[in-house]
């Protein structure tokens, strides 16, 4: 039987812990008005709902929110049907948060109860970052809104093709303004995002910089990206980061350019929206679910001596590897409330081992021993992890070699 952690704190209304959660990952979208975020949610959930229907997935995927199952799906028809793209977020704020359940009618490992992976994916309107408020009530749901992205796992950038393309040439200014902008901004908040003044724990410690409307550049790859990027703005590249590592303890365990992805939510032509032509947007579950997991047991362990971020750390990827049914918790270790450093010194050797196995490209053997198994959130796990192999095989995404 899985042993039972620590909820995780209600950080938003949709992260709100459901007892039949076996996993949950949060993950950030930034980007500037009109770069796609809304396009990328839409199309992320109307093509969830196709395989569900077709029954063509290893897992269902469903909003949790009756209302905001309606309007994505609502966003995608209009695509697909009639040409339209979203109405881009403007005056909410909204978290969706998806339940990833094993597909009614498959078989399950015996005596295991029912239990879901869940992602919850924070959203914005993109000119909050390129404006200041229009009122105190709009300022303070934007600060409110921004603590909440920031308590996400993963962090996505948004890059804009159009906007790569409207500078063929001279991409640099718009680069520069981008990650310009999106720093600026951050540095506003500090005082209203900072607890008193103290570094943060929980934050977003893997950003990922993506390439939306990539179906603009067909000859880009997710290398070619990073070559744009840092040739073209590395220096404002490594100011960014240290404005994100200045928001953290422990700023040695962040990563800021040193992961890309290529993302479409579709082909886009004059009257006519090919829904079913995308790219990484079956990336994006197995980026929050697994691409923290290696560089929170190698930050962890690095820490050993005991500290806060250590702990955090830990409790993040310690349930991943008991989920993969390769560590069985002693009972006075699973509310991790030992001293961190016997913790880290027990944990250690077996996740760094799993961790090890699934960068050298063992998650097959994962996958594989956990279906015979019938293991619906294993199988899933590793599974995750084969698609971010196959992402990386196709160029589509481009992981940090650390």
């Amino acid at each position: 039987m899985r042993p039972s952690f620590p909820a995780q704190e209600c950080r938003s209304f949709a992260s709100c812990p459901q007892k039949n959660v076996a996993r949950e990952q949060q993950i950030a979208v930034f980007g500037a008005a009109g770069s796609g975020k809304t396009v990328l949610l839409s199309s992320f959930y109307g093509a969830a709902v196709e395989r569900q229907i077709s029954g063509t997935d290893r897992f269902d995927v469903l909003a949790e929110d009756a209302g905001q199952r309606t309007s994505l799906y609502q966003n995608y028809l209009g695509m697909k049907k009639s040409g339209l793209v979203p109405i881009q977020t403007r005056y909410d704020n909204p978290s969706y948060a998806f339940a990833v359940s094993k597909r009614k009618g498959t078989q399950a490992r015996s005596g295991q109860a029912a239990q879901d992976l869940r992602l919850v994916w924070h959203d914005y309107p993109g000119e909050w970052f390129e404006r200041e408020p229009r009122d105190a009530d709009e300022a303070r749901r934007r600060t409110d809104t921004f603590r909440t992205l920031l308590t996400a796992d993963v962090a996505v950038l948004l890059v804009d093709g159009q906007r790569l393309l409207d500078n063929a040439g001279e991409e640099e200014r718009y680069l520069k303004a981008l990650l310009n902008s999106f720093g600026t901004a951050l540095q506003s908040l500090r005082a209203d995002l900072l607890d008193d003044g103290k570094p943060l724990v929980t934050f977003p410690r893997i950003w990922l910089l993506a390439l939306s409307k990539s179906d603009l550049l067909p000859d880009m790859d997710a290398l070619e990206l990073r070559e744009l990027v840092l040739e073209k703005v590395g220096g404002e590249v490594n100011e960014f980061r240290s404005i994100l590592r200045s928001f953290i303890e422990a700023p040695d365990a962040l990563s800021f350019g040193d992961d890309f992805v290529l993302l479409s939510s579709a082909k886009f032509e004059p009257g006519k929206i090919e829904v079913a032509t995308r790219v990484g947007l079956d990336l994006l579950l197995p980026i929050a679910a697994m691409l923290p997991f290696s560089r929170y047991v190698r930050w962890a362990l690095v820490k050993r001596k005991g500290s806060e971020v250590a702990l955090h750390l830990v409790r993040n990827a310690a349930p991943l590897a008991v989920l993969l049914n390769k560590i069985k918790l002693p009972g006075v270790l699973v509310k991790l409330g030992g001293p961190i450093a016997a913790l880290v010194a027990l944990l250690g050797p077996n996740l760094a081992k799993i961790a090890l196995d699934l960068a050298e490209g063992k998650a097959q053997d994962f996958y594989d021993e956990a279906a015979k198994n019938h293991d619906f959130v294993a199988s899933t796990l590793a599974g995750f992890q084969l698609d971010l192999d196959h992402g990386v095989e196709k160029k589509v995404l481009l992981r940090s070699p650390e």
